[in-house]
């Protein structure tokens, strides 16, 4: 199977099978983004143990309505978030908006990204790195909404 079906696969499963999708309670923060480009949306909440940096993310839940590739990569934020520390999640956060946004030119590091590694091909098509990373983005506001000790995470935009 080659690698690019291989990753339409993993997205599309994502999309058919969302991992954390509902909103649920109890829940420390929620925002809702939308996309201005294509109207993507996204209600997500989240659910932290602690403060800082070391604060534990016990659960990411969320509603999304658009297109496959924004709702996909919030499922596979939910599996790369959910039992991490704040630090680590930002750190994958970090390390896949730097994919998104390489237009090509990022090799992603499968061992931090994992199933978010699919999202590669992203970033051939500026006009769907936003649809990428609204999820992602959501889930660092409700954060720093959440925690006034949240680290900060610099965006490239």
């Amino acid at each position: 199977m080659k690698l690019e079906t291989m990753y339409q696969e993993i997205i599309l499963d994502h999309y058919r099978n969302p991992h954390g999708h509902g909103l649920r309670d109890p829940f420390d923060a929620e925002v809702h983004h939308v996309n201005p480009t294509c109207g993507d949306e996204v209600t997500l909440r989240v659910h932290l143990d602690g403060s800082g940096p070391d604060a534990k993310v016990v659960d990411v839940s969320y509603d999304a309505m658009g297109c496959s590739i924004s709702q996909a990569a919030t499922s596979v934020l939910n599996d790369l978030v959910v039992g991490r520390t704040v630090g680590e999640s930002f750190d994958v956060l970090a390390e896949y908006q730097k994919m998104v946004q390489g237009r090509g030119k990022v090799e992603p590091d499968e061992d931090v990204l994992d199933d978010a590694v699919a999202f590669a091909g992203v970033a051939a098509y500026p006009a769907r790195v936003k649809c990428a990373l609204l999820g992602w983005f959501a889930f660092k506001d409700a954060v720093a909404q959440a925690d006034d000790n949240a680290p900060e995470l610099e965006e490239h935009q």
